[in-house]
C-alpha cells in the first residue's frame, strides 16, 4: 500500500495524531529495526497525545478563562504567598478531593491570576471547569429570568468539575441573585463540586477582630461584608479554605517600576 493511501485512510478515519506522526515513526523503526507490535503501539501513543491535546485546547475554550495566565507567570518573590501551597493547589489534587478555595486580596495582589493560573492547570489535568466574573454572571441570571429560562445557567454549572466566581462583593445586586448564587454555590458544595472565589472580602470581622486592623482595611471590610451579606460570607467559611493575599498592590509597583 502506498504512503499517499495510508495517510488519505488515516485522515478519513481522522486519526489526525497518527497522519502527523507517521513519516517520523516509520523512519525510525526502520532505522532501529522495531517490531511490528512497536511501531503500532508508538503510532497509538501519538494519536493519544494528540486527542488529548484537542481536547485540553477545547476545555480552555468553553472555561472562557480571559487571560493565559500560568503559575510560573506569578512573581512569588517579595509576595506573602505560599508558594509550595499554590503550586500544590494547581495539581489539581483539591479537586479530586472535592474541596473549595478562597482567595481573599485587595486589588492588584493577585488573587486572579492565581485563580486562572489554577484552573488552567487544572484543565490540563483532565478537569473541566468555567470561568465567571461575578459581574457577567449576575448579568446572565437577570437575563435568563427575563427571558423565561431560569435554572439553565444553575444547571450547566453545576455540571463543571469546578467553578470559578471572580470578584465575588464587587457589585450589591438583589436579594434575588444573591439567593441564586448561593443555590449555585450550596448545590455545588452538596454535589462535592469544586468552587473557587477571588473576593476582596476581609478574612476577619471589621470589629471586634483580634489584632489590630488599619482603618482602611476595616472599612474595606465592613464595605465588602455588606455587599457579600453576613450568610453568605458565614456559608464560605463554612465550606472553604480560604487564603488571604494581603500584599502589595503587583499592579501598581509594576507601573511604578516603569515609569520612574
Amino acid at each position: 500500500m502506498e504512503r499517499t493511501e495510508v495517510l488519505d485512510m488515516m485522515g478519513e478515519l481522522k486519526l489526525y495524531g497518527m497522519k502527523a506522526a507517521y513519516d517520523e515513526t516509520l523512519a525510525t523503526a526502520l532505522k532501529r529495526k522495531h517490531e511490528p507490535q512497536r511501531l503500532v503501539g508508538d503510532l497509538l501513543h501519538a494519536e493519544i497525545a494528540e486527542k488529548q491535546a484537542r481536547s485540553i485546547k477545547y476545555q480552555l475554550t468553553i472555561a472562557k478563562l480571559p487571560l493565559a495566565k500560568d503559575i510560573d507567570d506569578f512573581t512569588f518573590k517579595g509576595a506573602p504567598i505560599n508558594e509550595a501551597l499554590v503550586r500544590d493547589l494547581a495539581s489539581g489534587g483539591f479537586i479530586a478531593q472535592q474541596r473549595n478555595l478562597v482567595l481573599v486580596g485587595g486589588t492588584g495582589t493577585g488573587k486572579t491570576h492565581l485563580a486562572i493560573a489554577i484552573a488552567r492547570s487544572c484543565i490540563r489535568a483532565g478537569s473541566r471547569g468555567r470561568f465567571f466574573t461575578t459581574v457577567d454572571l449576575v448579568n446572565r441570571l437577570e437575563a435568563e429570568t427575563r427571558a423565561g429560562r431560569q435554572g439553565r445557567i444553575a444547571d450547566y454549572l453545576t455540571r463543571m468539575d469546578f467553578l470559578v466566581l471572580d470578584e465575588l462583593g464587587a457589585v450589591k445586586p438583589t436579594e434575588w441573585v444573591w439567593d441564586t448564587v448561593s443555590l449555585i454555590l450550596n448545590t455545588r458544595y452538596n454535589d462535592n463540586r469544586t468552587t473557587i472565589i477571588t473576593t476582596n472580602f476581609d478574612d476577619q470581622p471589621a470589629a471586634g477582630a483580634s489584632g489590630s486592623m488599619s482603618p482602611a482595611r476595616a472599612s474595606r471590610a465592613e464595605t465588602l461584608g455588606d455587599r457579600i451579606g453576613e450568610r453568605m460570607r458565614s456559608r464560605l467559611h463554612e465550606m472553604c479554605r480560604i487564603i488571604t493575599l494581603d500584599g502589595t498592590d503587583f499592579r501598581q509597583k509594576f507601573r511604578s517600576a516603569n515609569f520612574r
